[in-house]
């Protein structure tokens, strides 16, 4: 079994600073076998927010998977926006905007959907995709395959279709002929987890989607603060969705979501 902490839009210059000393301490005692972090780790692409994210991600523990989101874009200064969008997040949080974790067990693969064309909303390229396709090809088989995004491939059924990441359904189309399982990802402020069966029906083919809301930021959007540990063995994967309590200082699992793969459709399993 693998273990992977979920977090996303950290938003260091809006954040709670209440919740980062309980949040560290928990992921310790979790024990992950990688934390990932689905992008906006700042609040306006400034350096010190930069720097007080690395150094709060300087604490977690390691391997680590992190890819920007459209707050790690300037917003204010043009000419950063458009020539060099993301020369501070490469700065001061990592230079790999493809980075990877591969072990017996899973694959996990970041892609960067942040643009500097557009103020929140998110895109894969025709590169990026034929690019992760070879990065799929090279990968032994059997593994678990999971693709981390600031932006999201696939939605709840409430949430507006233009906070999907452009290009989306081409995107799907090589997940499923790739073998792809779970898709991570921020961005909405929201936690959420199902499969892609609505939105894409590509035979004998659903990836499963979880959404992580916001593990630290004051800007919560009606949803406490929050963050997914997700476990992950051969056939089946359990989200657990861990949420700040008030009343005791402290994030507490109050949810758990069980998923199957039957051939290469992940559907949820009875309530736990």
């Amino acid at each position: 079994m693998r273990t992977i902490v979920h977090l996303s839009d950290l938003h260091f210059g809006k954040v709670d600073q209440a919740l980062l000393a309980p949040l560290r301490k928990l992921i310790d005692q979790l024990e992950p076998h990688v934390v990932v972090v689905s992008g906006d780790l700042s609040q306006r692409a400034r350096s010190a927010e930069f720097q007080a994210a690395r150094g709060y991600l300087d604490s977690l523990p390691g391997p680590q998977i992190v890819v920007p989101g459209n707050h790690d874009v300037p917003l204010y200064n043009i000419f950063s926006r458009f020539l060099t969008p993301l020369v501070k997040y490469q700065r001061y949080v990592t230079n790999d905007l493809s980075p990877e974790y591969v072990d017996d067990e899973v694959a996990v693969l970041g892609i960067n959907t942040a643009r500097s064309l557009t103020f929140k909303d998110g895109r894969v390229s025709h590169e990026q995709i034929a690019a992760l396709r070879d990065r799929m090809a090279a990968l032994p088989q059997g593994l678990t395959r999971v693709i981390v995004t600031h932006h999201p491939f696939d939605l709840p059924d409430n949430f507006d279709k233009d906070d999907l990441v452009d290009r989306a359904p081409q995107a799907l189309q090589m997940f499923s002929e790739c073998g792809v399982d779970l898709l991570l990802a921020g961005h909405l402020h929201a936690s959420a987890a199902g499969n892609t069966s609505n939105r894409y029906k590509i035979d004998g083919y659903a990836a499963l989607m979880v959404q992580a809301g916001t593990a630290t930021s004051t800007r919560g959007r009606g949803e406490s603060n929050s963050f997914n540990v997700i476990r992950i063995e051969e056939d089946s994967i359990r989200v657990e969705r861990y949420s700040w309590s008030e009343d005791r200082a402290n994030f507490e699992k109050v949810s758990t979501e069980a998923f199957q793969r039957t051939g290469g459709v992940w559907a949820s399993m009875r309530p736990l």
